[in-house]
């Protein structure tokens, strides 16, 4: 353990939370769990995180949205949509028993923050202020706008049981990105 260093713990410990999600509601796991299970000792666990939602987020960064980063930077939006999907249907069980996180620690605050610092990673070396009408509509305002559309797809897609697929759910953020209401009020 001595030779392994900080990514390799946080892998170990991510797999043990993961696992105990498979068993127990995420709010009642405790951190003693998760280093008995990853075999590193508890003060491990607080050189590297903070809590066990900070753990879940470091997860859903590390295993959804990061490698989505540079598709979203290079304009491959769907692409992007499809590898969260995909990410998130790999370990369905998990997020599924994530989902139902509610209050301080919600996972959808978690997966909001997340996307919202994703997106304004990619909206770093933009310039969009001389695109939008307003000054007002800043890159953090349109990272916030975005990341809670996507949450919300995310949160009723994982909470509905992930019956629509991958590509049809690329296909619905798509179709509601580039559809205002005053278009669906058009539509009938």
């Amino acid at each position: 353990m001595a030779n392994q260093g900080k990514g390799s713990v946080d892998v170990l410990l991510a797999e043990s939370f993961k696992e105990l999600a498979q068993k127990e509601p995420i709010e009642k796991i405790t951190i003693k769990e998760i280093t008995d299970k990853a075999g590193v000792i508890r003060p491990t666990f607080y050189n590297h995180f903070q809590d066990k939602y900070e753990l879940l987020e470091v997860i859903i960064w590390d295993e959804i949205l990061s490698p989505a980063k540079p598709l979203i930077r290079n304009g491959m939006i769907d692409e992007a949509l499809i590898l969260i999907f995909t990410s998130i249907q790999k370990d369905r069980e998990f997020y599924m028993r994530a989902s139902r996180l509610e209050g301080q620690n919600s996972f959808a605050d978690i997966v909001r923050a997340c996307i919202t610092r994703a997106l304004l990673d990619v909206l770093e070396d933009q310039e969009i202020a001389d695109r939008t009408p307003s000054a007002w509509l800043n890159k953090e305002r349109v990272a916030q706008y975005h990341a809670q559309s996507m949450c919300f797809l995310v949160m009723n897609w994982i909470q509905s049981g992930m019956t629509m697929s991958e590509r049809e759910m690329a296909d619905i953020y798509n179709y509601l990105i580039h559809h205002s209401i005053a278009d669906m009020i058009q539509l009938q």
